[in-house]
């Protein structure tokens, strides 16, 4: 298909908008729902064209006129989900449009029978076993029209979609971008191509059209490889370049806020998205997780729509009764079986249930439909963690970790594998490295410290356990927070031993804050009672140099308790 020349720059908006409408009408005609519903919010958002500023209808070949009867027929059965029926009156057509069609409702019914089978079993153990059978047919004869160069950028597509679905992913790369080439406005194949690209490297290796809506995949791919700083400047570039009505950029801007963990920013967004477009449901699963995170009321005034299952389960699994979660995450999955969230979620259900075989499955369908999700290949690690396979652990705990490098509860969980395979200088590096990036449970240098302790390291556990119980006090942490106690009892043993009385004193008395450290606060402040007399008390002064090891622990003061008032 030939366009008018596509806009590299965004300074003709009028154009955009034409090509908006053209590729709608374009993907409608052929099925392609998703794709159409993407340009149509996208042309939306821009102004209205005068009626003699639209664009013409697309040209009719003399194939398109003989195939017209069947095609309109097909394409209502098309529409109706009788793929298997639409394929047999297409048979035989010659025109680019039909001949799409014919092969795209044959490759859907091997789909939806697939899919019928899998959400019917949801056994834990039969549903990777199902395929869609009319994948190979598709592939051959889709090759050979590749190779005479006879398929159009719609059928490209196609062809990708195939080639991924078996497994065939350097293929599918290449083809996916002839397809983007041959018509740079099909989103859709954009998208696939976006679930293929592994790292930043192999995006800019890419050999990509330069035009308008290159933007706008480059935006995503940002968001998609956690590279959120850009994806921000991205969808700001494309808000002021004429696109601030677009409800996808907003949604996508709120996207990027929960991956980065900015709650607060990411649910004003989906609220100002819910005015917009209060009945929307794209991305209302990442939603329904914030609010879930918030523990807020507004999640219960979804449970009653009934399309909105996925909420539902949300709710119900925080109200802890958790196989009513998983009966609605299946629901969904009826609606929807690539609903990727669903696929967490139910898995996230299933471990609360102790059905670790289910909860496997299903975080690996989750991993079918996006290679990308961290919280799949995380709940896949501690899934084996109960399982007590701790390599395991490890290869699924590094795939999260390189998709969420700078998150904290991943380096946590690398480090404690690393521990139960007695790698501790590995565990001591993921520990310190989970501290210096922000750690949002507060327990990195809890653990760093305890490592050290089992070691005998105890000037290095001494400083992790003063970092720790600092860093508690300084965020505001309430001081029954459940180590505190532990921390403060090894440091007051550590001050003694070391005649530091005053700190040892100190940290005694905290002690006595506390149920569990109570009886041993008063017992070291009757040691501390009987030395003060016979020994000079030495002045505070800093630790002695650290021992010879990986932990880049930083050299501090004996911890300053006054200022820190409970």
């Amino acid at each position: 298909m030939k366009m008018a020349a596509l806009c590299s720059e965004f300074g003709d908006l009028a154009q955009i908008k034409k090509q908006l409408i053209s590729v709608i009408s374009l993907c409608k005609e052929r099925g392609l729902l998703h794709s159409a519903k993407w340009a149509s919010e996208l042309a939306f958002a821009l102004d209205p064209l005068p009626k003699d500023n639209l664009p013409p209808e697309p040209a009719f070949t003399e194939e398109d006129a003989q195939d017209l009867d069947a095609l309109t027929l097909a394409k209502s059965y098309f529409d109706l989900k009788e793929y298997d029926r639409a394929a047999y009156f297409l048979k035989g057509c010659c025109s680019q449009k039909a001949y799409f069609l014919y092969m795209y409702s044959r490759y859907l019914s091997g789909e939806k029978k697939k899919d019928d089978e899998t959400v019917d079993s949801l056994g834990p153990l039969e549903k990777g076993q199902v395929r869609n059978e009319a994948l190979r047919e598709l592939r051959v004869e889709l090759s050979k029209k590749h190779t005479a160069r006879e398929l159009d950028g719609f059928t490209l597509y196609l062809y990708g979609v195939v080639l991924r679905k078996l497994d065939l992913l350097k293929e599918a790369v290449e083809v996916f971008v002839e397809a983007i080439q041959a018509l740079p406005l099909h989103w859709g194949a954009w998208l696939e191509l976006s679930n293929l690209i592994t790292n930043i490297e192999m995006l800019k290796s890419l050999s990509l059209p330069d035009c308008w809506i290159k933007d706008f995949f480059m935006a995503h791919m940002y968001t998609e490889l956690q590279m959120i700083k850009e994806a921000l400047q991205k969808y700001q570039n494309l808000i002021e370049a004429g696109f601030s009505k677009s409800t996808y950029i907003i949604s996508q801007i709120a996207v990027a806020y929960h991956n980065i963990r900015d709650i607060d920013q990411a649910l004003a967004l989906f609220n100002e998205l819910r005015e917009h477009d209060p009945y929307r449901i794209d991305n209302m699963d990442t939603f329904s997780n914030l609010l879930y995170v918030k523990v807020s009321l507004q999640l219960h005034a979804f449970v009653s729509d009934e399309n909105f299952v996925s909420f539902k389960g949300n709710y119900y699994s925080l109200r802890s009764q958790h196989e009513k979660a998983a009966l609605y995450f299946q629901r969904a999955l009826k609606l929807n079986p690539r609903c990727l969230g669903a696929w967490t979620l139910m898995g996230h259900e299933y471990m609360e249930m102790k059905n670790t075989s289910a909860a496997i499955q299903a975080y690996r369908h989750a991993i079918e439909v996006n290679k990308r999700d961290y919280r799949a290949w995380y709940g896949l690690g501690q899934t084996y963690e109960i399982l007590k396979m701790p390599f395991y652990c490890l290869y699924y705990y590094r795939k999260a970790h390189q998709l969420r490098p700078n998150d904290s509860r991943m380096l946590v969980a690398l480090g404690e594998s690393y521990e139960k395979l007695s790698q501790q200088v590995e565990a001591k590096k993921c520990y310190w490295r989970a501290y210096s990036v922000g750690d949002v449970e507060k327990m990195a240098l809890l653990k760093l410290a305890k490592l050290h302790e089992q070691l005998n390291e105890s000037d290095d556990a001494a400083q992790c356990y003063m970092l720790y119980i600092q860093d508690i006090f300084s965020c505001g942490e309430q001081l029954e927070h459940a180590e505190v106690s532990t921390a403060l009892r090894y440091l007051g043993q550590y001050y003694f031993k070391n005649k530091l009385y005053d700190e040892a004193s100190l940290c005694a008395q905290r002690c006595c804050d506390y149920n569990d450290a109570r009886e041993e606060g008063k017992a070291l402040l009757r040691q501390i009672s009987q030395v003060r007399d016979q020994v000079e008390t030495p002045s505070a002064d800093l630790f002695t140099p650290l021992s010879n090891n990986n932990t880049p622990v930083r050299r501090v003061s004996p911890l300053n308790l006054i200022s820190f008032t409970p």
